[in-house]
């Protein structure tokens, strides 16, 4: 498995699930055009992109384009990479009939291609940890939450909403989805500041 700095933007659900498998970073799904009116998502984009970086990775076909150009335009260029890969003709698995274009998409990529679009892309590869070296960001585990009362606790969601509307994410993320978006925007200790001013 390969870590990488940067959060990767997918299209789909589909494309996560492939990509999960060969890479160990944040991925975010666009929900396809979803993304042109989620304003929450695009946040979380802009702050990913600001903090981490971002490397978007859609499909090869129109529609990849379509939102590849659209978060062109919404995120600063030095704070995003563009991953592509080739095109194919086929057809998923999981689908009867091929896409409009003939074409596969990310989530019918082998892992070597991913990794070789990547790397292309300028992805930032990370080291494994030394043994006992624990990383400033990523170390946030479902006990913290419970401990920074984000989970398991009689007023957990209210403060998760409340802490959600602060950073200006998505209200409908699970407390999974956000410990996986704070490990990568946070260290714990800018977490429990955050958390104090709520």
């Amino acid at each position: 498995m390969l870590k990488i700095r940067q959060a990767i933007v997918v299209e789909g659900r589909y494309d996560k699930h492939t990509l999960s498998q060969v890479v160990d970073t944040l991925i975010v799904e666009t929900s396809g055009f979803g993304i042109f009116h989620d304003k929450e998502k695009l946040s979380l984009l802009r702050q990913l992109a600001q903090r981490r970086g971002l490397i978007v990775l859609t499909d090869s076909d129109g529609a990849g384009f379509v939102i590849r150009n659209y978060l062109k335009g919404v995120i600063p260029p030095h704070q995003l990479k563009h991953a592509y890969i080739p095109d194919v003709m086929g057809k998923e698995r999981r689908k009867r009939t091929p896409g409009k274009e003939g074409k596969l998409g990310v989530e019918g990529m082998r892992p070597e291609v991913l990794r070789q679009a990547l790397e292309r892309a300028g992805a930032t590869f990370l080291e494994q940890p030394q043994s006992g070296h624990t990383p400033p960001r990523g170390s946030l585990t479902p006990a913290d939450l419970c401990q920074l009362g984000l989970s398991g606790t009689p007023d957990a969601a209210q403060r998760r909403a409340a802490l959600l509307r602060r950073l200006d994410l998505p209200q409908h993320m699970t407390a999974k989805a956000l410990r996986g978006v704070l490990n990568a925007l946070y260290t714990r200790e800018e977490l429990e500041d955050l958390l104090s001013q709520l």
